[in-house]
Formats: structure tokens, C-alpha cells, sequence
């Protein structure tokens, strides 16, 4: 095994050494027999000049490399340097391309010895790292990372992470490293060259495997205790006494602020719980609302001897919960606690399903990365929880494949009962004192046969604002063409070698005439489902107006009888057909079992997998019935790309209202429901909430302050020199803001995030920015176009010195740019719903209908609760300052934009034009 490793990193003044982006720099870390022993940099004058942004992020300029070599003068040591090592670097496929080109133009021959990427080293070694950017990499792994985008300094921070990745990979047992051997052939690397050497080295040593390792059926699993104690049954001293707590948190928790705020939350939750109220709680950003109800249910369920349900909007708030506020927790309460987090089924791995996974031969990239993935992190997981992982799209495809569906009919699946991972948790939820679960599984425990979690009387619901829209959408149903083709295919006729080919060899004894006859069942099926989207196409195109702002989304409005009877015709012919070829699937399988003789699990999971898809196509087919053949008061609509192909269609119901569901199912049968959130008071009042959640009369409603000094804080600004939206075309519009957009970014120096309604609009914005030539020393981020989760893209904001970032829908709320990385808000236009939107149309009709007023009713509640949303953006700390700038001059010219300014924090306005207000900007932040 090769001990020399050349560590290298480039930095270059573009992206394609094909079209003559020339490297400016070059560093190379040699590692010998686990040690660096040399360093190698050079600035490289590129012949060309070095743009604006280049300049910006790395720091070389024109000057520095007018003096320095050209490539040719240092290619030999670049040769000499690499002479029998590995080839590595962060992504490395860019680094060697560049290195290659300015090799083969220096007349020397280009390198093609072994390469590893610390990137595809780090995903497969790190499978839960949030990011795999060098620099969040570094931090992870407390690597001193001064000067990210300096070649010298990226080199040395990758040798020491190759060095850290070695490390680990090399403490694997034997079991592992020839899983990941026989694995690694489909990498774009060459760590099957060095597993191959490793493990030949195994070989050759007795092995010990750590204690908290355990080898089972050949995977290496993190030893976990086979009892989950509880103590829902001891008897604790607990007085919920607020001196008492104020002074343990005081001592406990080295950042402790007294915050009135907190307190009097905590009072209030604790009331709640113990006069079996529902309560509705709004507490500003910054009052500590998660230790505000966690505290008083912890003292609850101790005292009480009750389980107390904490729900989140998101599995991610879940984590954040689990993984900080709960430990906070525990160390400051006087008395032990247990808590545990649970989600969905789906979330688990089922190790049996991996077990038989892993023996298929594939060379699939995403699949292969994925598996290797997750040999790594079952040596470190407790959980078993794929939201644990970091996993590629291909990757979130294949844990379709191997996560827990309930179905344990494997031939190994006894085997890995004890070990399964969803069985541990719901053990753990039945002796926990608190629960964390999300919005989504909380709704469907309501429905579901067996309930999903614990019984259950009192619960907090966090975020509280998003708990209507989840649970609208789990009483309604998606219906979508792709992901339907998807299912007929994997099905497949009997030729097609897919499911059904694999289920006919197993039978072995169908007759042709039976083949021919569920080929034609699946042959008509595609048939049908492409008529059914096709005329449901045309009906709500001849039935609703071209939309204004170009989106394919449509109302099914079932007013022209004559031509909706046509599309029901269609889907009644389909749910036949469907009914048909489902009960024909179902008699072969049944046959298969019937036949009483012993199958492979890898054959077992093929019956598995249709059995799923049979249950997908029961589901189907009952909401057909529903949307087309029955009649009933859901919202119907269709949504497709602006093209408006059937294939990309996606068919919707949902009900215009849940809040009498909610009260009958929920509200009615819980004896006491908190929620809370920063945003559900619209002026001052809950009656919004409360109407369409459904709440009685009886319950607590408190607003809580944040503690935050907003009239210091914050400057709200408004041009005078905006035209409104409506009096110009978009372009004239885009034109003119991104004007302004120009000037105060020049400004603040960035550190601004821009809030759009519209993508639209954020695309031409985007666009106007960036061929402006104004703003080349920025980088320009934008939701949608720049490449990236909203969780990558913020974190790439607040990477750069000088960024903006442009975000829709999402961006509204739910991230935290905390300190001087954002420093001015602009919101562009007022959150209105359009009112072409499906769900706004038809429930202002209804409004409209029982004699209300759909915009004061529906309309401005909405879009004030996201103003608040987006207003909350800029300051998260005590010490944040900025500005919130709104284009849109309705706030102050409307009677009801007063309704906007008088539901957010009271602070200083500003009406200006954009000179007087950029020169504001500029005197504000000296």
C-alpha cells in the first residue's frame, strides 16, 4: 500500500480550464507514513486578468501574480511532487482537471496514479456532518481553517483532514472495511485500491473489537443497553415554585439573562396544564419560549404522573429540541427526567431490508455512496433515524428501498427484532415523561388504526401557526402522474423484468393466456391515466382564466356539468380498470404463498414490494372515488409547469376548513392543548386562530413581548419613488427596484436578504442584479437559481464578507442569520396569497357565501401572520440592528396597512425617497 499521499488545492480564476480559466495558485501537502513532511505553494501569474469576485474571495490580485511564475516554470516540481502517490484533494475530479490541462499545455504528460476526494472520503466516513465544505469540515473537527480560498492554506487544512479521515477508516473492523471494499468499485476515487491493501492488512492481525462495538450478522452496530428505564412510576418531591426555578437556571446555565418574559410563560404553560385548559401563547422572538413550556410540563409530568406531547413543525426543530434544549433541561431541573423523540415509521432503518440490500450487486453512484454511508453509521447511531444522515438525492431514493414499513416478513426478520430501531423508540415513548413528536404525526395518530404514539391528554404544540395548514394537508390527498407512472412501472408487465416479471418466475405456472391478460390490464392502465390528467387538463383550462402571473395551477370548479360528466366517465373507467388489475396482482401473490415452499429474502422483498404498491394503489383508488364520484365540500385543484403537460401534473383535495375536525377528533377529547408561536395574533387578537382551528371560548390567550429594544433595533423605511406593483409592467418594476436593490447594497455592503412573493419576480430581480455589472465584488445568491437547500444557501450567506440573498415562501421564517451577517430587510411586496391561488379563490368564496367579508376574513389575517414572519428575519439577538425596507407602499397608503404596522413591534418610520434613504442607511450604520 502506497504510504505517500499530495494533498493539493488550486485556486483559479474561473471554472473551466476548457475554455481558458487559468489556476493562480497552486499548494501541495506531501504526507508520508501518516506524517506531513512537505509543503509546497506558488502564486501563478494566469496571463489574464483576475476578475472582481475572484478577487474578492480569495485575495489575490492583479499585482501579486504580476511578478510571479507562469505555469511551465514550476510544472517539473508539480511532477516530481506527485511521482508515486495518491493524487488528493476537496473534490477532486476539479482539481486534477485544471492540473491535467495545464500539464498537457506544458507539454507534460498528464497524471493518472490513484486519487482520492476528501469530499467522497468525508460523506462516506462522516455520514451525519451537516456540510461537507471544507470549512465546515475544519470546524467539525476543531481543524484551524484561517484563510479559506488561499491554496496554501486549503491544502494544509485538507492533508490534516485526510489524515483524520485515514485515521478513522483504518480503526473500521474487518467486517466493515471488506463491506465498504466490496462497495468501493463504483466511487469516482480509487479508496478501493487502498481498502484492498488495508484489508489485506487486517488479515494478517489478530482483531479486537472495541466494547462499544458489536458485530451482528455481519454488520458492526454501537452497543446500546438492552433496558430503556423510565420513571413514570417514582414518587419525586416537585413544587413548581418560580424563585426556585429562576435561581436554577440562574445557576445552571452559564448564559442566563433573567427574561420576565420567560417566566410569566412558564406560569402560564403551567397553568394551563394543571386546570386542564387550552391555552394560546404568543411570545416574541427572543423571550426563550422553548424553556418556557419545557420547564413547566417537565414539573407537570414529574408531579403529575402524566406524559406531556411536545410538538415541532419539522423533524428538524425536533432535533434542534432533543439535541439542545433538553440537555439544557436536564441539568437544571432538581429531579431526573426522560424524554424521548418520535417520528414516523419511515424515518427508521430496517436492518433486515439493509442486510439483504447490501449482497445486491450495484453499480449505481448515489446507491453505492449511500450504503457506505450507512455501514459507517450504524457503528454511531442510537436512533436509527435516517434524518441523522446526509444523504444525496439518489440517496433519499434508495432508503425507500430499507426503511421500517412495519413489514417483517423477511426470513431474517426475527433475527434483527431485538435490534430494531422503531421498536426501541416506541419502548422508549412508552416510559418517557416527554415526548417530541412533529405536527405531522401528531395530526396523523388522530386518524390512524393503531395509534402512533402513546395515549395521551396534554400536549404543547411549538410553531403553533403551521398546525392548521398540516393538518388541511394530511385530510387531503396528492395525486401525482409522475409518482402513479412510478408505480404501474414498477409493477411492469411480464416482460419488463420488473416486479411483476420477478413474481411471474417465482409462480412458475402461469398460463400464457393470463400473462397477455395483465399485460393488457397494465398497457390500459397507462392508457387511462394519461386521458384522465389529459381531459382534467383541458376542463380546468376551458373553466378558469389564463392566470396573471403565468402558474399552472387550477381550480377543479365542476360548474359545466356537461363536460365534467366526460372527465368523470374517465376516472370512472380507471378506477374499474385499477380495481380490476389490483385484485388480479393480488390473487398471484396470494398463489405464491399458497404454494407453501421456501423463498429468498431477496425474493421476499419483491412480494413486499408489490405489497406496498397494492396498498399505494387501494389509497388511489379511493381518493379517485372521492375527488371524481362523490360529492362533497373538499377544494379540488390541478397543478402543472407553465407548459402545462399532463406528465407533470399533480392532482390535489383538501377541505376548505379542518376546525370542526379538529375540535371533534382533538380539541375535544385532550384535556389541555397549548400553543404557542411568535406569530398567531393579528392586531393584537387571536380570533383568526381561533376560528380556524376551531378552539372554544374557554382558553387562555396571552401575548408575551420580546424582550428586544425594537425602536433602537430597527429602522422600517419606505421609498416614496416605487411605483405600486400594478401601475407598471413587472419588467418596469424589476428595473426600478433592482435599482434601489443596486444602491443599498452598496450600502449596507451586503449582508441583505430580499423577500419575494413571486418566483418570477425573484428570477428577473436576480437577473437585473447580476447583469447590472454593479455588484461583481457580491455574491448573489437566490432561491431556486443558485444551487442548494434554504439551509445551504443561508449558510453560503453568511460565509461571504459582502452577500445577498433572495428567497421566496420558505425564507418568510424558520432561518436565523443572528449578528452583523444580515443587516438590512427588504420585504418587495406585501404577503397577500394571489387570489387566482386554488385554496385562496375557493375559500374566500365560501366566506363570501355565508355573507363575510373574504379579504378582512381571510386574506389580510394571512398575509399580515407572514409580514410578522418575514419582520422577525432581521433581529435575532439584543445586540442586532438594521433595517426593514418595504417596497410596497399599500403599507402606508391603504386604511388597512395599519393593520401590518400596528401587529409588529412598534418602531421608527421612515418615508424617503431611495437617495435620502441610502444616505440614511449610510449615517445609521457609522
Amino acid at each position: 500500500m502506497s504510504n505517500k499521499f499530495v494533498v493539493v488545492d488550486l485556486e483559479t480564476n474561473g471554472n473551466s480550464p476548457r475554455k481558458g480559466d487559468r489556476i493562480i495558485q497552486f499548494a501541495a501537502v506531501v504526507i508520508e507514513n501518516g506524517k506531513i513532511v512537505e509543503e509546497y505553494s506558488s502564486l501563478l501569474n494566469p496571463l489574464q486578468p483576475i476578475s472582481p469576485f475572484i478577487e474578492e474571495l480569495t485575495g489575490i490580485t492583479d499585482e501579486m501574480v504580476d511578478s510571479a511564475p507562469i505555469f511551465e516554470e514550476i510544472a517539473d516540481k508539480i511532477v516530481c511532487l506527485l511521482e508515486d502517490a495518491y493524487f488528493v484533494a476537496h473534490n477532486v475530479l476539479f482539481d486534477l482537471s485544471f492540473l491535467n490541462e495545464e500539464l498537457e499545455q506544458a507539454g507534460f504528460r498528464q497524471f493518472y496514479g490513484p486519487i482520492l476526494d476528501t469530499v467522497e472520503l468525508a460523506r462516506i466516513l462522516y455520514p451525519t456532518a451537516d456540510s461537507y465544505k471544507l470549512t465546515d469540515l475544519a470546524a467539525q473537527e476543531g481543524i484551524v481553517h484561517s484563510r479559506p480560498h488561499q491554496a496554501d492554506s486549503d491544502a494544509y487544512v485538507t492533508a490534516e483532514l485526510l489524515l483524520l479521515l485515514l485515521e478513522k477508516l483504518n480503526a473500521l473492523p474487518q467486517v466493515t472495511t471488506k463491506k465498504l471494499e466490496f462497495l468501493s468499485s463504483s466511487l469516482k476515487s480509487d479508496l478501493d485500491i487502498y481498502l484492498q491493501a488495508l484489508l489485506q492488512e487486517k488479515q494478517s492481525k489478530v482483531e479486537y473489537i472495541p466494547e462499544n462495538w458489536e458485530v451482528y450478522r455481519g454488520l458492526t452496530l454501537k452497543r446500546l443497553p438492552n433496558n430503556l428505564a423510565g420513571n413514570q412510576g417514582k414518587d419525586y418531591s416537585v413544587s413548581f415554585d418560580m424563585d426556585i426555578i429562576e435561581k436554577r437556571m440562574r445557576d445552571s446555565l452559564s448564559f442566563y439573562q433573567k427574561r420576565e418574559g420567560q417566566l410569566k410563560m412558564m406560569n402560564v404553560v403551567h397553568r394551563a396544564l394543571m386546570d386542564n385548559q387550552h391555552g394560546l401563547i404568543e411570545a416574541g422572538t427572543g423571550v426563550g419560549k422553548s424553556l418556557g413550556y419545557l420547564v413547566p410540563a417537565a414539573y407537570f409530568a414529574i408531579e403529575h404522573k402524566k406524559q406531556v406531547i411536545i410538538s415541532t413543525f419539522t423533524t428538524q426543530l425536533q432535533e434542534q429540541l432533543f439535541r439542545k434544549d433538553l440537555p439544557l433541561l436536564k441539568n437544571l431541573l432538581p429531579f431526573p427526567i426522560t424524554y424521548t423523540l418520535l417520528k414516523g415509521r419511515n424515518h427508521y432503518i430496517s436492518l433486515d431490508k439493509f442486510e439483504v440490500s447490501l449482497k445486491e450487486q450495484e453499480d449505481n453512484y448515489d446507491i453505492v455512496l449511500t450504503k457506505m454511508q450507512i455501514l459507517i453509521w450504524l457503528t454511531e447511531t442510537e436512533t436509527g433515524d435516517k434524518d441523522e444522515l446526509n444523504l444525496t438525492s439518489g440517496g433519499n431514493n434508495y432508503w425507500e428501498k430499507i426503511k421500517n414499513d412495519g413489514n417483517f416478513s423477511l426470513p431474517i426478520s426475527k433475527e434483527w427484532a431485538q435490534k430494531d430501531f422503531y421498536r426501541r423508540t416506541r419502548n422508549a415513548a412508552q416510559k418517557a415523561n416527554l415526548i417530541i413528536t412533529n405536527h405531522a404525526l401528531l395530526v396523523k395518530d388522530l386518524t390512524a388504526d393503531q395509534h402512533l404514539l402513546p395515549a395521551y391528554d396534554y400536549v404543547i404544540v411549538d410553531e403553533g401557526h403551521h398546525f392548521e395548514k398540516t393538518a388541511i394537508k394530511h385530510f387531503g390527498f396528492r395525486f401525482s402522474y409522475i409518482a402513479v407512472r412510478l408505480s404501474i412501472n414498477a409493477i411492469g408487465t411480464t416482460d419488463q423484468k420488473q416486479l411483476m416479471y420477478h413474481l411471474e418466475n417465482m409462480i412458475g405456472d402461469s398460463s400464457t393466456s393470463e400473462k397477455i391478460e395483465f399485460n393488457q390490464f397494465i398497457l390500459a392502465l397507462h392508457v387511462e391515466l394519461d386521458e384522465l390528467f389529459r381531459s382534467v387538463l383541458c376542463y380546468v383550462k376551458k373553466t378558469n382564466q389564463p392566470r396573471r402571473d403565468g402558474k399552472g395551477s387550477y381550480r377543479i370548479k365542476k360548474n359545466d356539468l356537461g363536460d365534467w360528466n366526460g372527465v368523470k366517465s374517465v376516472a370512472e373507467r380507471l378506477v374499474f380498470l385499477w380495481k380490476d388489475a389490483r385484485e388480479a396482482l393480488l390473487e398471484k401473490v396470494q398463489r405464491l404463498k399458497d404454494q407453501d415452499r421456501k423463498i429468498t429474502s431477496s425474493q421476499m422483498l419483491v412480494v413486499e414490494r408489490i405489497e406496498s404498491i397494492l396498498n399505494d394503489w387501494l389509497v388511489y383508488i379511493n381518493h379517485l372515488r372521492e375527488m371524481f364520484l362523490r360529492e362533497g365540500d373538499h377544494i379540488a385543484w390541478l397543478e402543472s409547469d407553465r407548459n402545462n403537460y399532463p406528465n407533470n401534473a399533480v392532482l390535489y383535495t383538501q377541505p376548505s376548513s379542518v376546525a370542526e375536525t379538529l375540535q371533534d377528533m382533538f380539541f375535544s377529547k385532550k384535556k389541555s392543548v397549548v400553543f404557542t408561536s411568535a406569530t398567531i395574533t393579528v392586531n393584537n387578537s387571536f380570533e383568526y386562530y381561533i376560528k380556524v382551528l376551531g378552539l372554544g371560548k374557554d382558553l387562555l390567550q396571552v401575548q408575551i413581548d420580546s424582550p428586544f429594544n425594537y425602536s433602537q433595533q430597527v429602522q422600517l423605511l419606505i421609498p416614496t419613488d416605487v411605483p405600486e406593483v400594478n401601475t407598471v409592467s413587472l419588467n418596469e418594476y424589476v428595473s426600478t427596484i433592482g435599482e434601489q436593490i443596486i444602491k443599498i447594497a452598496q450600502a449596507t455592503k451586503g449582508r441583505m436578504l430580499i423577500l419575494f412573493t413571486a418566483n418570477d419576480m425573484l428570477r428577473k430581480t436576480y437577473d437585473y442584479m447580476k447583469e447590472s455589472g454593479c455588484l461583481e465584488e457580491y455574491a448573489i445568491l437566490a432561491q431556486g437559481i443558485t444551487n442548494g437547500s434554504r439551509m445551504r444557501l443561508t449558510r453560503n450567506f453568511q460565509r461571504y464578507d459582502k452577500a445577498i440573498l433572495l428567497g421566496t415562501n420558505s425564507f418568510w421564517e424558520g432561518i436565523d442569520i443572528p449578528g452583523e451577517d444580515l443587516t438590512c430587510l427588504i420585504i418587495v411586496r406585501l404577503p397577500f396569497s394571489s387570489p387566482e391561488d386554488p385554496l385562496t379563490e375557493a375559500k374566500n368564496e365560501l366566506i363570501k357565501n355565508k355573507g363575510g367579508n373574504p379579504f378582512l376574513e381571510n386574506s389580510l389575517p394571512e398575509a399580515v401572520l407572514r409580514f410578522k414572519q418575514g419582520f422577525g428575519r432581521l433581529i435575532r439577538t439584543e445586540e442586532d440592528k438594521g433595517f426593514i425596507i418595504v417596497f410596497d407602499r399599500r403599507i402606508v397608503s391603504t386604511s388597512y396597512g395599519e393593520t401590518f404596522l400596528q401587529s409588529i413591534p412598534a418602531v421608527p418610520i421612515k418615508q424617503q425617497n431611495s437617495d435620502e434613504m441610502v444616505k440614511f442607511i449610510e449615517n445609521w450604520l457609522m
